[in-house]
């Protein structure tokens, strides 16, 4: 196909924006700058968050910090509409970017332990995206995830919400949290349960643990893809595993430089270390995510537009997002026509890079 002057001619950044894409790892409550809390208090007509403050609330140094900077976020969401408020600032954001389809995580166990109503915010967060579908139409599926540090029962009562919602978008289940605490051991049943009813699997693995901890969350826990895999690296044996048998890594480049999670594993905050560009080369199913967008200052169109700085050039990219929708636990008819309009797509756009 001949493609127009004008497609010949995009920059980098106007064809990254024109790439479909899909997203993978993307928490809810991380969706929330300082000025998204300040425009929600108001909103409410609640008493007036100085956003200099905020700011000062959601700065951090590691990922300690970081946690307590997500506590502080979910803190400020106390009914099911905050929740949906915030939602429908993300969908206006991911169609401006022109994704297609968004896994989005929503942190249910921290919902329990704020002793909120999950059921309530959920209801209002499904009701939120069928409203927002006509002006923001993208697709959405709900990953329900768990705090691995508050306990095997807690991850259980989250599984258990998940199952509950299964038949209304929640397609997956997942732990996040601090890998250092609560051992993969402790929550196998609760996996094992989850898969027995065909509900997916994925688990924050290798982010700020060794390749230990990926290893344990596919041989334990059965995870089907794996949240950052940033430690694969120092395993040669898991690179050829994670190469050959295709598990799809949710790589989250500015989260890793953000949280010290890249300099925690590569000794170096510099990003020209971090593995993705290798793990492309060797052939892993590699996908780009946010995660945390608010609490990173980063967009999906932001890490593709690093990812071509650090060295995949156009093809690659394209290799990267057709992976995401590959890679999405949506159903298989969804999934078929999510992958159709990616083609579509990417056959009206230059492969060849530009200066």
């Amino acid at each position: 196909m001949r493609l127009s002057p004008e497609l010949e001619s995009l920059t980098v950044p106007d064809w990254i924006k024109r790439l479909p894409k899909a997203e993978l790892h993307l928490h809810l409550e991380g969706c929330a700058s300082a000025e998204t809390l300040v425009a929600l208090a108001r909103a409410n007509s609640r008493a007036e968050l100085p956003l200099a403050e905020v700011r000062e609330r959601l700065a951090y140094s590691d990922f300690a910090g970081f946690l307590e900077a997500f506590k502080y976020v979910s803190q400020q969401l106390r009914t099911p509409a905050d929740y949906a408020f915030l939602l429908r600032e993300l969908l206006a954001s991911l169609h401006r970017q022109n994704v297609l389809y968004a896994e989005i995580t929503l942190s249910a166990g921290v919902v329990l332990w704020k002793r909120q109503d999950l059921d309530s915010v959920f209801a209002a967060l499904r009701d939120a995206a069928e409203q927002a579908r006509k002006e923001h139409p993208v697709e959405v599926c709900w990953i329900f995830d768990a705090t691995r540090q508050l306990g095997a029962e807690h991850v259980a009562q989250v599984a258990e919400s998940a199952l509950r919602w299964q038949d209304a978008g929640v397609v997956a289940f997942g732990i996040g949290g601090d890998e250092q605490q609560g051992p993969p051991e402790l929550f196998r049943a609760t996996f094992e349960k989850i898969r027995a009813a065909s509900l997916r699997a994925t688990v924050h693995a290798g982010e700020t643990a060794g390749p230990e901890s990926i290893w344990a969350a596919l041989r334990t826990l059965g995870a089907e893809r794996i949240g950052h895999g940033l430690a694969a690296f120092r395993d040669p044996e898991l690179l050829d595993y994670l190469a050959t048998k295709q598990v799809p890594l949710e790589v989250c480049p500015t989260s890793n430089l953000r949280t010290g999670a890249l300099a925690l594993q590569t000794g170096s905050d510099d990003l020209r270390q971090h593995p993705l560009v290798d793990y492309c080369r060797r052939g892993l199913r590699v996908t780009l995510n946010t995660d945390d967008p608010g609490l990173f200052d980063t967009s999906l169109n932001q890490e593709y537009a690093l990812a071509h700085g650090l060295g995949l050039g156009r093809e690659d990219l394209i290799g990267v997002a057709e992976n995401a929708f590959a890679s999405a636990f949506c159903e298989p008819k969804l999934k078929r026509a999510l992958l159709e309009r990616f083609r579509a797509g990417v056959a009206v756009l230059p492969t060849t890079d530009k200066s």
